[in-house]
């Protein structure tokens, strides 16, 4: 074969690879048609029953010089490739996406904003056990100039017999306490049905990890117009994740605050495996801020430092940790929580590391 009839099939080639190209990206953009007309009508985007079709057509009309598993290896991976333009196309789509919005949410809690230039630091007792007990608490945040106070008054726990928290009683401490302190209070909300009743407690509503997908609650805190954190789930994604987000924030509640607080895994030496990569993805994905609990991902008062200086130093927006007045004897949870004199000489650590900037009362 000569030089130039080389050249000649080079160049037809050159010419099919072309209108290949043009024929996917028809069939391309075709595809992201259909995924928006599925979206539209609540139809899968996967359906095996066509593309079994498609593979068999094509497979009866293969002529060679290809084998016809080779042909249809090849067309598998492009009905791959378009299922993912179709999934890039829902991502465009979401509320929560940063393609969406490209400027960062942020979430002002009775003055503080989460989301903001300064990182913010949440802290309180695992559960709300006594006034006497969040009062001790909220009078150290006084003194150290923190406005963020955690604590729980419904306690969704894996054993039915664990403490499960004050209900209403721990909701009314909460609000009283935080009224005397000038302090914004968070606690969980774990039925649809208590969404209403939490806006006249507390400042920012929390769907605890166990409580992730919980549909009907995240549709409720949707229906308000009020704070929301929400917490990854101990197995969730980070997709649904972001997805659990946007069933809150496509009900028209657009002050959500995303926390990541430990995935579950085989290792054993943590409670859970902190996933601070996540931290970052969630800061380019969304625009949502981001914290961080550095208590139920590790459950060990020894890593509670470090892991927060790792989440800080990240880009998160904020950590959130446990203290109690004694530990020792605390409802849930003891064993992760810190004392008041551990928690302040975390937070000096904290601030000595130029990370979290708060004023110390005189």
């Amino acid at each position: 074969m000569s030089n130039e009839q080389l050249e000649q099939l080079r160049k037809r080639l050159d010419e099919i690879n072309d209108q290949i190209l043009e024929l996917l990206s028809e069939r391309g953009s075709i595809a992201q048609e259909i995924g928006k007309v599925k979206a539209k009508s609540g139809i899968h985007r996967f359906d095996p029953v066509r593309e079994r079709k498609m593979l068999d057509e094509i497979a009866q009309k293969n002529k060679g010089p290809f084998d016809t598993s080779t042909v249809q290896h090849i067309f598998k991976e492009i009905f791959k490739a378009s299922l993912e333009l179709q999934h890039d196309d829902n991502h465009r789509e979401l509320l929560v996406s940063r393609k969406n919005q490209a400027n960062d949410t942020v979430v002002d809690v009775k003055g503080t904003k989460i989301g903001g230039d300064e990182q913010v630091l949440i802290a309180g007792p695992c559960s709300v056990e006594s006034y006497e007990q969040v009062k001790a608490v909220a009078d150290n945040h006084q003194r150290q100039g923190l406005k963020l106070l955690r604590g729980g008054a419904f306690k969704p726990r894996t054993s039915p017999y664990d403490f499960q928290g004050l209900g209403i009683e721990g909701l009314k401490i909460l609000q009283q306490i935080a009224k005397e302190n000038d302090l914004a209070v968070i606690s969980e909300i774990v039925s649809p049905n208590d969404i209403e009743l939490a806006t006249e407690y507390v400042d920012v509503i929390q769907i605890g990890a166990r409580n992730m997908q919980n549909f009907e609650l995240l549709k409720a805190a949707g229906s308000v117009d009020h704070p929301v954190l929400l917490k990854r789930g101990m197995s969730a994604t980070i997709q649904e994740f972001m997805f659990a987000a946007e069933y809150i924030v496509s009900r028209g509640n657009r002050k959500v605050i995303l926390c990541e607080r430990g995935i579950r895994t085989y290792e054993k030496a943590t409670r859970n495996t902190l996933d601070i990569s996540a931290v970052p993805i969630l800061k380019q994905e969304t625009h949502l801020p981001v914290l961080v609990d550095v208590t139920h991902s590790t459950g060990r008062r020894d890593l509670l430092l470090p892991t927060a200086k790792a989440a800080l130093a990240v880009g998160a927006d904020g950590v959130m940790v446990e203290v109690h007045p004694d530990p020792a004897v605390a409802l849930s949870d003891a064993n992760q929580q810190m004392d008041i004199a551990q928690f302040n000489a975390f937070l000096d650590q904290l601030r000595e590391s130029g990370l979290i900037k708060t004023k110390v009362e005189v």
